[in-house]
């Protein structure tokens, strides 16, 4: 296909799956179940830092997490307390397990106690800026060694795919309701396309990307592609690459 031909077709399955249908079907159902901002800013930062896996088992275990936080993540983080732990300490996701969850309830209560939430959490200039920042605020609360990897660091060249995809789902402002676009500081412009199993094998496929390594490098290579069909908002083609991936094994 032609640049012509590739962004008509990029756009027709954009169309496709930025539907409401989409929803249910993917861990984002989970933020869906809230609408104040900080219950659906949590319960996504929650969802997305478990996201990989079977996706019925990312629904089913972000749901648990929810369960677990009283279905009002916001206010139990603002008060959690040491006795809360316990609640936690057979839960498991992948490797993500109750120490990790502890840790994260703990440095969720510091940045909303005493830095202003999840959203001026994530200043900077660019978005790999704002996840370096992100992090190490994230990561001034004491922490076991163990949960480093849970949080991804682009300065180490980490493609970041879960922290993309829940900036995504903060930013992106559209009238089809799946992302929440309830963050005002960042720009869907400077988003970067989170880099998944599914979206980088579907974009080698159709020439959008040529490194090898599924690295940040590949996530802004794959990024400015898709800046060249809409500058203003290229990660919507997230939903066609996904799309084509999961749904029709492109």
């Amino acid at each position: 296909m032609n640049g012509v031909e590739l962004k008509k077709f990029l756009e027709e399955k954009y169309l496709l799956y930025n539907q409401p249908s989409f929803i249910e079907s993917d861990p984002v159902s989970i933020p869906h179940l809230f609408t104040r901002k900080e219950d659906i800013e949590i319960s996504s930062f929650f969802t997305a830092t478990i996201a990989w896996g079977q996706r019925t088992t990312i629904i089913n275990n972000a749901n648990r997490l929810m369960l677990m936080m009283d279905k009002d993540p916001y206010n139990f983080i603002l008060n959690f307390t040491e006795r809360d732990s316990k609640l936690f300490e057979k839960f498991v996701h992948r490797t993500f397990n109750g120490v990790d969850c502890v840790f994260f309830l703990k440095s969720l209560k510091n940045i909303y106690t005493n830095h202003g939430g999840l959203e001026k959490s994530f200043s900077g200039s660019d978005v790999k800026d704002r996840i370096r920042n992100f992090r190490n605020l994230f990561l001034s609360t004491k922490h076991p060694t163990r949960s480093l990897k849970h949080i991804s660091n682009p300065a180490q060249n980490s493609a970041s795919k879960r922290l993309n995809m829940f900036l995504r789902w903060m930013v992106r402002k559209d009238d089809c309701g799946v992302d929440f676009g309830i963050w005002k500081q960042i720009s869907s412009k400077d988003l970067i396309c989170p880099l998944d199993i599914h979206s980088r094998r579907v974009a080698r496929k159709l020439g959008l990307l040529k490194r090898k390594q599924n690295d940040w490098q590949a996530a802004e290579e794959l990024t400015a592609k898709l800046r060249l069909f809409d500058p203003n908002d290229p990660v919507k083609y997230d939903f066609a690459l996904f799309g084509l991936g999961v749904f029709e094994n492109f």
